[in-house]
């Protein structure tokens, strides 16, 4: 029987109530032995403030997986994430680029979202937990569940009483009913670091071939910022035969990294007087015309409205990179869409069944020999994750990934 307790009773108070309604009931699973009762993970206590904390593993469910993360790579949203807070989700256990080994499976969990069977020592990613019943767009059209507003994904789930180990960026994670998951048995460390990534890209290459837009062998395509989703974004560009890709950005070094992972020709907007001039660039590498389609990945306004004057009439453009709302940026509807008959396109997040698509295409980058793993340029410890984001911010190296238990 619980204990009498205040009316207003206060948050440590209500998360005691809470383990012991669990370890109350009869059919609660016990945690194994040698297992952890506890978890440290750093939490985002407020802009700018991370805070490594404490954490109870509470017994999982019938239908519930306990994860004991190993790796987390640290994305753009994270640090949009650390620098304002911008959903309101502090306090918060972010990253969701992450990937671990299952430790404890509930009995009624038999198989990952493809099929493969589940079990404890199986090395293992996810990140969406689906959207709600309610949800009227993912019930009467699944393949655009990505559009709900309640869409979910771990990593960016606020904290709440017995449920607190919700992002990759603490030392176990507990996968909850309603999960996509994956086991990834046969990918070494790096390549499932970069699996997530990889879905971002995938589920923009085919918004841009749906679109209607020429993406074929002799497309010339233009990829706008090589930061690490504009880096992946080159690369898969070349692993699905695209043979004639420019890079632009303002970095020299990721400039090269870009030609390492397909990029033909690479332009850094710094040595130009300014877009026009960047522009016959493009033009005189595209036999004057201008790229049959733009892929933005910067997450600037003015880069999106730069980049209709790289590419040439009735072609197209994809929009990546903003995650995020970075304010507004000026066209002309006119020259840059009607006269050129230019079809633009948005590309939000992905569906989970792109996971085993973004699976496929980094095995096959492997195959043909692209350097997808050199996108992870740093590691740091858990205890050191703020300078982790802080290496971001200054944009040293590309992909900084957060070492938690490997």
């Amino acid at each position: 029987m619980l204990r009498k307790r205040a009316m207003n009773p206060n948050r440590e108070q209500i998360e005691n109530i809470v383990r012991e309604v669990i370890a109350s009931r009869s059919d609660a699973p016990s945690a194994p032995a040698g297992r952890p009762t506890t978890a440290r993970a750093a939490v985002l206590t407020a802009p700018k403030q991370l805070e490594i904390r404490e954490f109870p593993i509470r017994p999982i469910t019938d239908d519930e997986i306990l994860v004991r993360v190993e790796a987390c790579g640290v994305c753009g949203t994270d640090v949009h994430c650390y620098h304002s807070d911008p959903f309101g989700l502090a306090p918060v256990i972010l990253g969701h680029e992450g990937t671990g080994v299952v430790v404890e499976v509930g009995k009624n969990v038999r198989m990952d979202s493809v099929g493969k069977p589940i079990h404890a020592g199986d090395q293992i990613v996810t990140s969406i937990l689906e959207t709600s019943e309610a949800c009227m767009l993912s019930k009467y059209n699944p393949l655009k569940a990505n559009l709900c507003d309640d869409l979910r994904v771990y990593g960016l789930l606020p904290d709440e009483p017995g449920h607190h180990l919700n992002g990759y960026f603490g030392e176990y994670l507990i996968i909850r009913p309603g999960s996509s998951f994956f086991v990834v048995n046969d990918m070494d460390l790096d390549l499932r670091l970069l699996i997530e990534p990889a879905a971002v890209v995938c589920h923009a290459l085919v918004r841009a071939r749906n679109s209607g837009s020429p993406l074929n062998f002799r497309s010339r395509v233009v990829v706008q910022g090589c930061g690490p989703i504009g880096l992946m974004m080159v690369a898969v560009l070349r692993a699905n035969g695209i043979n004639n890709i420019i890079a632009i950005d303002g970095n020299d070094a990721r400039l090269a990294h870009a030609e390492k992972l397909g990029a033909d020709h690479t332009l850094n907007y710094k040595n130009f007087a300014g877009v026009d001039d960047l522009a016959a660039a493009v033009n005189g590498l595209t036999k004057g015309l201008g790229a049959h389609y733009g892929f933005q990945v910067t997450g600037v306004p003015q880069a999106f409205s730069n980049l209709f004057k790289c590419v040439r009439r009735g072609g197209g453009i994809c929009e990546v990179g903003h995650f995020v709302d970075g304010g507004e940026c000026s066209i002309n509807p006119h020259r840059d869409i009607c006269r050129k008959e230019i079809t633009v396109t948005g590309s939000w997040v992905y569906n989970s069944f792109e996971y085993p698509n973004a699976y496929h295409f980094l095995q096959r980058a492997e195959r043909i020999g692209l350097p997808v793993k050199s996108l992870i340029t740093h590691r740091f410890p858990l205890d050191r994750i703020e300078e982790a984001f802080l290496t971001n911010i200054r944009q040293e190296g590309v992909k900084v990934a957060v070492m938690v238990g490997a």
